[in-house]
């Protein structure tokens, strides 16, 4: 029962990260307009929206698929696809500009990644729960 302690601890991290990416991608905006009356600049800063879409996607299929093997069900994947779809045009397409359009799909694909992190865990307690001690 320790892969389940790691599974759950890697969907903790992947929920709890995906969540936070979400919340950065909505902020974001707001925060670059509000900079500049704060006297502050955004020069120097480094963009990692491309190097956190790979660990999601890592994270996230890795975590899905040791769940699958215990519960079977397909709903998490259901949500974990086309977040993961939403984030990677996101991050690797012209749509790069971290305008609206880029905030908007970075925060539904973050939240719908994070919703299939919790469904992931959710569904591997239940089948755990169901199965004979």
């Amino acid at each position: 029962m320790a892969t389940d302690c790691k599974l759950d601890r890697a969907d903790r991290i992947g929920f709890a990260a995906s969540f936070l990416c979400a919340l950065h991608c909505a902020l974001l905006p707001l925060a670059l307009a509000l900079m500049p009356t704060l006297g502050l600049s955004v020069g120097g800063w480094v963009d990692i929206d491309q190097a956190v879409t790979v660990f999601a996607t890592l994270l996230g299929c890795t975590t899905l698929a040791i769940g699958w093997r215990r519960h079977r069900a397909f709903r998490a994947w259901m949500l974990l696809l086309p977040g993961l779809a939403l984030v990677w045009v996101g991050a690797f397409s012209p749509l790069h500009d971290h305008g609206p359009l880029h905030a908007g799909l970075m925060t539904v694909g973050g939240l719908m990644i994070a919703g299939a992190h919790l469904m992931n865990l959710r569904l591997t307690h239940a089948a755990a729960a169901r199965q004979p001690a």
